[in-house]
């Protein structure tokens, strides 16, 4: 195998000479940058953020929150369940107290939903009105939290 070297150098591109004239390269930093953007009102980020803070002030805050996963996201628009920043609480204290006794998967009965928790992650795999409830089988938890 016959491998050429490359002698030339003036063809290789540095950053410097990709970079437009009179940008210095220095700039603005990521979080600056990123601070400039504005999201619309009432967009689902916003609400996601306020949601977060809300649990941060109620005493949750050293502890990670709850998350939801794509399924169990779109589960509850499909079924048009809802939980306010007390009902992420109240999950959130339920994820807690099924840790504290060495649970892997839980079901949380609440607000007439059924929603089943990877406590491990704390993550909701999928969430169920109570119309979904009648003749289910649940499989593969190891605890139930009623609320």
């Amino acid at each position: 195998m016959d491998i050429k070297k490359v002698s030339q150098t003036e063809n290789i591109v540095t950053p410097e000479s990709r970079r437009p004239q009179g940008i210095s390269p220095g700039g603005p930093s990521f979080a600056e940058t990123l601070g400039q953007i504005q999201t619309p009102k009432n967009s689902p980020a916003e609400g996601l953020q306020g949601l977060q803070q809300g649990l941060n002030s109620s005493g949750v805050s050293n502890a990670e929150p709850v998350k939801f996963s794509n399924h169990a996201i779109e589960r509850m628009m499909s079924r048009g369940i809802q939980f306010n920043k007390d009902d992420m609480n109240r999950l959130n204290e339920a994820v807690q107290r099924a840790a504290s006794k060495g649970s892997k998967d839980s079901l949380i009965l609440m607000n007439d939903s059924a929603l089943i928790v990877s406590v491990k992650n704390k993550t909701v795999v999928t969430v169920m009105d109570k119309n979904a409830l009648k003749e289910n089988v649940f499989t593969n938890i190891d605890s139930t939290i009623v609320m």
